[in-house]
């Protein structure tokens, strides 16, 4: 390509919608494109430090269906921004626009609309999200990461294009565990708690782990959380005699998954992925407040494929030290949902992508 070519990509300010940008965004300067990525205040937390990368950050706001008053309030608000996003769009002239989900994406693509500019939307859950679902008639692509998404209708399935998990290309690369008769003594933990996830699994896991721990159970943990919450764990792990190591929003999780027996996670699409991609096994606990319950759909889906153990947070006390015992007393169980974790790859989904862009550049020529 002698020319590059400028693409925008635009995400919601969510880490589920911000980080496949990012992966994209990685994929598509390797490919010698120009390359934008457009969030706003919320999103711009997961890219810090992130300098190679063009990042604008643009105001957006969600439908508020609360009353009269704040849909009507939602509506201007959208609509200014929607105008705004024109004349960003008109200087930064992109070729060619992505939209990862999110209410923040919804302006840029609605402007690339009136301006005539291709765009594709990509959708990694398994039930569509409120911001794609309105962009479906403008779109003139749908990436989805599976063939079973939900919420499509039939008139636009003929624009659904199976790309797979845009999740980091170093997860393909981690070395595969040893998974021949070996013996766990001590059960390594890795709590993945980002910022919907972090203040409830402070609160609840490390009394359930001390529980296990006084069952006699060996335990290392690597805790994520925020900031403000690492001093209260830091003296609650190390009163309580329990071996761990915490640490805040990385960029470089795959350095601990090669360290662990089993991860704790939200069930958002792209984490799932790359644990199962990472041959990590996993314990789902959904997001009760995520958007039409998307989380709970996404951990039924692996644990239909036998690939995760879902417990609901209402049941973490009642069920997750039970499970602990079980895997503890038999590690046979992570070995046989490792050995599943490795029928399934993602690593075909940045050629889907260079498909995509090949099929664009000749229809430009």
């Amino acid at each position: 390509m002698s020319e590059k070519i400028k693409v925008l990509i635009t995400a919601g300010g969510t880490g589920g919608h911000v980080l496949p940008g990012y992966n994209l965004a990685n994929h598509l300067m390797e490919k010698n494109f120009d390359v934008d990525l457009v969030t706003d205040k919320r999103g711009k937390k997961y890219l810090k430090n992130l300098q190679k990368l063009n990042i604008s950050i643009l105001p957006s706001v969600p439908l508020n269906k609360k009353n009269i008053f704040t849909l009507f309030s939602s509506f201007i608000l959208i609509f200014i921004f929607i105008f705004r996003s024109m004349f960003f769009l008109l200087i930064k002239r992109p070729s060619i626009i992505f939209g990862m989900g999110g209410y923040a994406s919804f302006p840029i693509c609605i402007a690339a609309t009136f301006l005539k500019i291709k765009f594709f939307i990509y959708e990694n859950n398994l039930i569509i999200g409120k911001a794609n679902r309105y962009l479906l008639p403008f779109a003139n692509k749908i990436l989805v990461s599976f063939k079973e998404l939900e919420g499509v209708p039939k008139k636009y399935k003929s624009k659904l294009f199976e790309v797979g998990n845009l999740i980091k290309k170093e997860i393909f690369n981690l070395p595969q565990k040893n998974t021949n008769n070996r013996k766990i003594r001590t059960i390594k933990i890795l709590v993945l708690g980002g910022s919907q996830a972090a203040k409830i699994f402070a609160e609840k896991l490390p009394l359930i782990f001390r529980n296990c721990t006084n069952q006699g159970m060996s335990l290392k943990i690597y805790q994520q959380c925020l900031s403000i919450q690492n001093d209260d764990l830091n003296l609650f792990y190390k009163k309580n005699n329990i071996d761990y190591e915490i640490f805040n929003f990385s960029h470089n999780l795959e350095k601990y998954f090669s360290k662990t027996d089993i991860a704790i996670t939200r069930s958002g699409s792209s984490m799932l992925a790359e644990l199962t991609n990472a041959s990590v096994p996993f314990i789902s606990v959904p997001l009760p407040s995520s958007a039409d319950n998307h989380q709970l759909k996404n951990a039924l889906f692996y644990e239909k494929k036998k690939i995760t153990f879902l417990i609901e947070e209402k049941d973490l006390n009642q069920k997750l030290s039970k499970l602990l015992e079980n895997i503890y007393e038999n590690n046979s169980i992570l070995d046989e949902i490792i050995q599943i974790q490795r029928q399934y790859s993602d690593k075909n989904v940045y050629n889907n992508i260079n498909l995509i862009l090949k099929e664009i550049f000749n229809e430009k020529n």
